[in-house]
C-alpha cells in the first residue's frame, strides 16, 4: 500500500520482538515479531525518537548567532545532524540577548521553518531561556548581565510575533516583582514556564508554581556556588510536585549522587536535556566562543573555561550519551533512561509523541543497536519519513 512502512526489531524496554506498521506518518498496527527476523538477529531495537527541550547548538552551528549561511538558521543541516543521533524533535534554545538581537534570532528560526516545511516539524518549538532571569552572579550563569531584565509582557509579545508564535517554553526567575501575574498570563497563553537561573526565595518559588510554572530548567545548575543549607531554591523546587525538571547527565554538571536523589524524588517528572552548545560534536581542542571567550574541550568531553578549569563552559553531551551515562553508572535501567530522553519531555510539552510505541502515535522512531552501554543509531524516522540512516 502506498505510504505504508513496516519495521521490525526488539522493543527498547522489554527486548521482545515486535512488528510496527506505519501509515500516513502514524503507527497503524503493532504486533509481536519474530526473533528470526533479520532486524532481531542483528540486535536492532526500536524506540521512540529523542526529544531535547534545551539545546543551544551542535556541530559548530550556534542557535544564538547568525554567523554562517548568510545569517540564516540552517534548519535542514541541524535536523539531519541531530537525527543521526536519534533526535526526532528539538527545541532550539535562544538565551538572554538584546531586544533586537532576540527578534532577529527568533525570526531566523521562523523563516527557516516556513522555507523548509518538510523539516519544520523537527522543531517542537523555541525555548527562550532568559532574559527574565536573576542578575546575580552564579545564578545568572553565562547569560550577559547587560541584557537581563524584569518580566515584560510587551517585550515577550514582540519576540513571540518575530518567532511566528513558535516560543513554547520560557525559562525565567520568579524573583522579580509581578512574576506571579506574568507567569499566569504566560500559562493562559499556552506557554510552559520553567524556573531557572534564579535566586528566588522558597516563597517565591511556591508562588510561581501556584501561578502556573511547571518546570525547573537544568535543576542543580545555573545556581550560586554557595547556598544556605536550608531552606533554599533548590530544595523548594525539588519538593514541589507541580514542577518537573530537566537534568544534564553528562558526568560533569551534576554528580551521580545528585542525579540519583533528584530522580528518586521526581520519579517520572525528571527528564533529560542536553543543554548542548555549538561545540558538541566537535573535536577536542581550544576554541574561541562569543559568550565564554576562550574555552577548552577535553578528550573526555568536558568543556571548561581556559582561564579556570573549575568553571564549565557548557555541555557537549547529546541525549544518547546522557542515556548511556545513566545506565553505565547504574542510575537507571535502559528503558527508563531512554524514556527520560524521549517520552517524558514530550509528555511535559504536550506533544503527541508522548504516546510512544502505540497505535495512532506519530511514527517518530529510532532504530539502534546497543553495544554495552553505548548506543549505535542505525535509522531514524520522523512521522514515518526516513531522516537518517
Amino acid at each position: 500500500m502506498s505510504g505504508q512502512l513496516e519495521l521490525t526489531g526488539l522493543h527498547y524496554r522489554t527486548g521482545e520482538p515486535l512488528r510496527i506498521v506505519v501509515e500516513d506518518g502514524c503507527i497503524s498496527a503493532i504486533a509481536p515479531g519474530s526473533l528470526s527476523s533479520p532486524a532481531c538477529q542483528a540486535g536492532l531495537y526500536i524506540g521512540p525518537g529523542l526529544v531535547d527541550l534545551q539545546i543551544n547548538g551542535y556541530g559548530g552551528d550556534d542557535f544564538n548567532t547568525l554567523l554562517g549561511d548568510g545569517g540564516k538558521f540552517p534548519l535542514e543541516r541541524i535536523a539531519r545532524r541531530l537525527a543521526a543521533r536519534g533526535y526526532t524533535t528539538c527545541y532550539p534554545t535562544v538565551i538572554t540577548n538584546g531586544d533586537d538581537e532576540l527578534c532577529e534570532l527568533l525570526a531566523a528560526i521562523d523563516r527557516a521553518c516556513r522555507l523548509h516545511p518538510e523539516w519544520a516539524d523537527f522543531i517542537g518549538g523555541i525555548h527562550l531561556e532568559g532574559p527574565f532571569i536573576s542578575p546575580e552572579d552564579g545564578a545568572r550563569g553565562a547569560h550577559p548581565l547587560e541584557h537581563v531584565t524584569a518580566p515584560d509582557w510587551a517585550k515577550l509579545q514582540r519576540w513571540q510575533e518575530a518567532s511566528g508564535g513558535r516560543i513554547r517554553l520560557l525559562t525565567m526567575s520568579p524573583e522579580w516583582p509581578g512574576s506571579d501575574s506574568f507567569i499566569a498570563r504566560c500559562a493562559a497563553a499556552g506557554l510552559v514556564v520553567s524556573i531557572g537561573h534564579t535566586s528566588a526565595t522558597p516563597e517565591q518559588i511556591r508562588a510561581a508554581a501556584a501561578a502556573g510554572a511547571r518546570m525547573s530548567t537544568h535543576l542543580g545548575n545555573g545556581a550560586h556556588r554557595m547556598l544556605p543549607r536550608h531552606p533554599n531554591y533548590l530544595w523548594e523546587q525539588l519538593a514541589l510536585d507541580e514542577l518537573s525538571c530537566g537534568l544534564i547527565a553528562d558526568g560533569f554538571h551534576l554528580p551521580d549522587q545528585v542525579l540519583k536523589v533528584i530522580m528518586k524524588v521526581k520519579e517520572d517528572r525528571a527528564f533529560l536535556v542536553s543543554d548542548a552548545v555549538s561545540l558538541a560534536g566537535m573535536p577536542p581542542g581550544r576554541y574561541e566562543t562569543h559568550i565564554g571567550g576562550c574555552v577548552v574541550l577535553t578528550p573526555d568531553g568536558r568543556l571548561h573555561m581556559e582561564s579556570n578549569e573549575d568553571l564549565l563552559a557548557g555541555s557537549v553531551t547529546l541525549l544518547p550519551d546522557a542515556v548511556s551515562h545513566l545506565t553505565e553508572r547504574g542510575l537507571a535501567d535502559f528503558g527508563t533512561a531512554w524514556e527520560m530522553a524521549s517520552l517524558r519531555p514530550a509528555l511535559h510539552m504536550g506533544l503527541p509523541a508522548a504516546q510512544g510505541l502505540a497505535i495512532g502515535a506519530p511514527a517518530d522512531l529510532a532504530i539502534f543497536r546497543r553495544a554495552g552501554t553505548r548506543i549505535e543509531l542505525q535509522q531514524v524516522y520522523k512521522a514515518g519519513r526516513l531522516v537518517s540512516k
